[in-house]
């Protein structure tokens, strides 16, 4: 037998210069948008391209790092009971958490009122704006979202770019491979290199970064202006407390019983955090999170079911924003609800939230849905805060992000696939291996 290896180098990794550090250049970046489109709104909104495309070139590789991760994680457990098991547990912390982030946004709409003594008429709204988002709010059902989890054909999940329907094939295909047994050990070895080249592609993908960045808030300041933040800084300001409340206090608290600080956590991630500011997209860091996860200690199998899982269940930024964003509404516009019409809300808004999963503008889109069922709330004060949802969507995006990565970190906890030597070397900036980006490949075997 011949068993040639990939031999790592011996000598540890250079540290990387200050400027050359990717959250570094997506900051300056993200400082350059601004200032560019807010004292050239024109030229800002010129770049809307730049951070389009960015977004575009990220989607365009997460089916595939999701199919890996899934498939070669699934493949390596030595017992498929597992991979129920893990779901379950993960179902249970993002409904538990979910819910908590709703009633976190109904407890502050009601102390602070960000809309109370607006006194504003619905008549005198012009909803023309907000038309397409009450649409696709109709058009999305529980039902509809659950069977559109199943592709048309095997290779549609992969096309349309479905996070959950490539979820779905990942899951089937993994177990497929688990008890097929040694004949597919070929493809098993085959995808965990095929996984190494895609990670690469990852990291030269994040090299461009920085400018999808750029265009990205030069186009939202240009667009919207920092001044339309004025009229509505009550509500901003509540909601960005709030969700800063949410990651602190209450992902603090789960991270402490977990054993690991929210802060360091935070630290970790500053350069995907950042890249979800600048684009306002969580996704255009959802590769980076799998692969972070990983190296924190958390085993393969579970990050590659909870945090794409996550980024459709597991939405506390987004689940705050919907209860507060609604209670501003009937403040502003004179409505007063009855203790039972909140909890009404408040349940409506936990299965509207699953039915707009994965939906582009979810955060918008699902609260029209839920003021479309709940009449109380006239659907047309959403006109209201049309102008500075762009500015809220990435407080929603952060919050969900963070609360993913907690997320993996507690399943893998629960489930006994934490690496702790390895999570507390990532979260205080140590690497216990010779190179902190590069996957060593598998070894090779032939007769």
């Amino acid at each position: 037998m011949i068993n040639p290896t990939f031999p790592t180098p011996a000598q540890p990794a250079r540290r990387k210069g200050f400027a050359s550090q990717l959250y570094v250049q997506v900051l300056v970046a993200i400082m350059l948008g601004a200032v560019l489109g807010h004292f050239w709104p024109a030229y800002g909104e010129a770049l809307k391209p730049l951070g389009d495309g960015f977004i575009k070139l990220v989607k365009m590789i997460i089916a595939p790092v999701i199919f890996l991760t899934i498939v070669t994680g699934i493949s390596g457990m030595k017992e498929l009971g597992s991979v129920g098991r893990v779901a379950g547990k993960a179902f249970a912390y993002f409904l538990v958490f979910s819910t908590l982030a709703l009633v976190v946004g109904l407890i502050v709409g009601n102390l602070v009122q960000p809309g109370a003594g607006m006194n504003i008429d619905p008549a005198t709204l012009d909803t023309s704006g907000i038309k397409d988002y009450a649409a696709k709010a109709h058009e999305t059902t529980l039902t509809g979202f659950l069977l559109g989890v199943i592709p048309n054909t095997l290779v549609s999940a992969f096309t349309d770019g479905n996070i959950l329907q490539i979820l779905l094939v990942a899951i089937l295909f993994g177990i497929s491979i688990s008890l097929v047994g040694e004949p597919a050990a070929p493809v098993t070895r085959f995808l965990e290199r095929l996984s190494v080249i895609v990670f690469k592609l990852v990291s030269i993908l994040m090299r461009a970064a920085p400018i999808g960045a750029f265009g990205a808030i030069a186009f939202t300041i240009g667009k919207y202006g920092v001044g339309s933040l004025v009229n509505l800084g009550a509500l901003v300001a509540t909601f960005y407390l709030t969700a800063l409340l949410f990651v602190v206090v209450v992902l603090g608290t789960v991270a402490r019983l977990t054993g690991f600080s929210i802060f360091k956590l935070i630290r970790y991630l500053k350069a995907e955090l950042l890249l979800v500011l600048g684009t306002s997209s969580s996704e255009a860091a959802l590769p980076n999170l799998i692969e972070k996860m990983e190296r924190a200690g958390c085993e393969k199998s579970i990050v590659g079911l909870v945090v794409p899982t996550g980024y459709s269940f597991n939405l506390d930024g987004t689940n705050i924003y919907m209860t507060l964003a609604a209670l501003f509404i009937a403040q502003a516009t004179g409505v007063e609800l009855t203790l039972g019409q909140e909890l009404l809300l408040l349940g409506v808004a936990m299965l509207s939230s699953k039915g707009a999963a994965g939906v582009t503008g979810a955060g918008f889109i699902t609260l029209a849905a839920t003021l479309s069922i709940v009449p109380t709330v006239p659907l047309a004060g959403m006109a209201l805060i049309l102008g500075v949802d762009r500015f809220m969507s990435e407080c929603r995006s952060l919050t969900n992000f963070i609360g993913n990565a907690v997320a993996t970190i507690v399943v893998a906890r629960w489930e006994g696939g934490l690496d702790r030597e390895k999570l507390n070397a990532a979260l205080n900036g140590r690497s216990l291996s010779p190179s902190d980006n590069e996957a060593p490949l598998p070894a090779l075997s032939a007769a």
